[in-house]
């Protein structure tokens, strides 16, 4: 581990078991043993910092790599006063000569979130950095952590703009913060979280709103408390901006600290100590928003939903954060029912904007809680076909319908369409709560009762649950109003988020949604008429028919939305279908042949 690894094509390991916990906290020990010996040859050099509350010293195995990690963290070191609540080792083997213990999974664990396969232990944590290449493990009982590289001549830009991300990530979930990315900027009376993904303009609004004045708390990762009282919590005094945008910034030219940075990387802005009387270690927070631009010079706040913004915010935190998950689904649920939301409407005269936060801010609580209230009004909504077929599944269908029902969506109609099961099914439909459609038919498969679904459903949207499988609250609406505001789309489609349950009985969530399987149907909501161009889903298919509907999709240029939000829960256990399958199996290979023989047949005909 001691050099930078290339990527493997397919990292999950979900189905693997897990290495024990004796073999996972060896590990951890074996790594801190070296980490004793760097630090006897380079030297320990001990900080103490302030991070959202609690007190972390910051143990770096000699001088020259505390250099490189410090300046993004200057802000935050104070005296020690007390013993701390976590300590961070940090060191490096070019410098140290120190070797770091090959690690006991194979390089396919490693996934591209930084989560390493078969070591989940809920008390030694672990995580892998492709392109740091760092390892980052933690004793959450022992408040003991490792942070490693092989050297840090090469570090990305970023690595040293906002360091040890995945440890306070860890650290601060079990103090009960939770970190956020995002921007928070205000003045006396609080705070604006900016949340969002990237590209939306948080960096630009921070910088903007910092350079006019205001008071500057963060940009790109945060920390926020909910007790006891909202508050975000600066973690780095630095910026990262596009080179594009820095002309707009002349002031700020002179605190690069990565000057001749390439196309493909950001300025990265060190504001300390320059700027130390407007960056703030906290502030309260008082609002969050989502920025878009508006597309007109003025720029303003306007309602939104919290089940959009909290998507927002936790659809792209999570991407980011090895073994992010429920805890930050139930912490931004949390957020937004606590702090009033807003969608910030971005105006091209930046030179306004300050002054609209200013004005925003110096707005009552009530008032804010008022307006952001209205964004959660009842709208009409049109009659959506949850299609949910079943084989053999009857012990996993309360639970389905219970996700249906958690949308809290009115006008749906829910179609069970029995695939030739043999267990006791019509027991698990007697037993729901509520009215379901029953279709049955011959064993099949999952496409052909999928069909059967399409041909007898009466909504004007249709949408696709297996029984195993769940949605996120809220999901329905979401989709839906976002194919209503998108009349050419014919289909929106978001991400699957794997689950497994855990020991203590809980689902949990594991891996990264941006690395499952791309075409997950439950995952989307469509419209009636995206059958009808595409045609159904291919029944000779037991496997694969997901993949190959959206291939067909491609192929006519049907309109889809994508979005980078988990829209489907999918719960990993034995019974699966696709557990264990072979490629072969899961006709992976067929459906690529499916699409060249249409290719070829294409050419043919032209």
């Amino acid at each position: 581990m001691n050099q930078p690894m290339n990527q493997p094509a397919n990292p999950h390991r979900a189905d693997e078991q897990s290495l024990s916990e004796t073999a996972q906290a060896s590990y951890f020990k074996q790594v801190l043993c070296a980490t004793k010996l760097a630090e006897v040859a380079r030297g320990r050099v001990c900080v103490r910092i302030d991070l959202a509350g609690t007190q972390v010293d910051l143990v770096f195995a000699g001088a020259e790599i505390s250099n490189v990690y410090l300046p993004a963290l200057a802000h935050l070191v104070v005296e020690p006063f007390d013993v701390p609540s976590l300590t961070i080792h940090v060191w490096d083997s070019e410098r140290s000569e120190v070797e770091m213990p090959p690690p006991p999974v194979t390089r396919d664990c490693f996934s591209n979130r930084g989560d390493i396969w078969r070591m989940d232990s809920a008390r030694y944590r672990s995580a892998f950095h492709w392109i740091e290449s760092s390892v980052n493990l933690m004793d959450v009982e022992s408040s003991e952590a490792v942070h490693w590289v092989p050297s840090t001549v090469a570090l990305p830009y970023w690595a040293k703009a906002s360091p040890f991300r995945t440890l306070f990530h860890w650290w601060l979930e079990s103090t009960g913060a939770q970190l956020l990315h995002g921007a928070a900027i205000g003045d006396d009376n609080g705070a604006v979280l900016l949340t969002g993904r990237g590209g939306v303009g948080k960096s630009t609004t921070a910088l903007t709103a910092l350079t006019h004045g205001l008071q500057y708390v963060g940009d790109d990762y945060l920390a926020v408390r909910l007790e006891p009282e909202p508050r975000v919590y600066s973690l780095y005094c630095t910026a990262k901006l596009n080179g594009a945008q820095m002309p707009r910034f002349p002031q700020l030219e002179g605190m690069i600290s990565n000057h001749g940075f390439s196309e493909s990387e950001k300025a990265v802005v060190r504001l300390w100590p320059t700027l130390q009387s407007q960056v703030r270690r906290s502030m309260p927070l008082r609002a969050i928003a989502t920025p878009v631009f508006s597309g007109t010079p003025e720029t303003s706040f306007a309602t939104t939903t919290r089940l959009a913004l909290q998507r927002a915010a936790s659809y792209t935190t999570m991407a980011q954060l090895p073994r992010a998950g429920a805890l930050l689904h139930s912490f931004m649920h949390r957020l937004v029912h606590r702090v009033p939301g807003f969608t910030l409407r971005l105006g091209s005269d930046l030179a306004a904007i300050p002054g609209v936060l200013s004005g925003f801010l110096a707005r009552p609580d009530a008032e804010l809680t008022a307006l952001a209230s209205a964004g959660d009004a009842d709208v009409h909504q049109p009659l959506v076909s949850v299609i949910i077929p079943v084989f053999n599944g009857a012990h996993f269908l309360h639970d389905a319908v219970a996700s249906v029902l958690s949308q809290h969506y009115s006008q749906a109609e829910i179609i069970v369409v029995d695939d030739g099961s043999t267990d006791d099914l019509l027991s698990a439909i007697s037993d729901l709560p509520v009215e379901v459609r029953l279709l049955k038919q011959e064993n099949c498969g999952p496409a052909s009762a999928r069909n059967r679904g399409i041909r007898d459903a009466g909504g004007e949207f249709l949408a696709f649950l297996d029984v195993d499988d769940l949605w996120p609250p809220g999901n329905l609406d979401r989709m839906i109003r976002l194919l209503r505001e998108s009349p050419d789309a014919m289909v929106v489609h978001g991400r699957g988020q794997m689950m497994r349950r855990g020991e203590n009985g809980q689902d949990e969530f594991i891996g990264d949604p941006t690395q499952v399987f791309p075409h997950y149907i439950g995952a989307g909501v469509y419209r009636q008429e995206a059958f009808a161009k595409v045609g159904l889903f291919d029944p000779n298919l037991r496997f694969g028919e997901d993949g190959d509907w959206f291939n067909r999709a491609r192929e006519v240029a049907l309109p889809i939305l994508e979005i980078d939000e988990v829209c489907l829960f999918l719960r990993r256990h034995g019974q699966n279908m696709t557990h264990g399958k072979s490629m072969v199996e899961l006709n992976s290979l067929r459906v690529m042949k499916l699409a060249l023989d249409r290719h070829r047949a294409a050419q043919l005909s032209t």
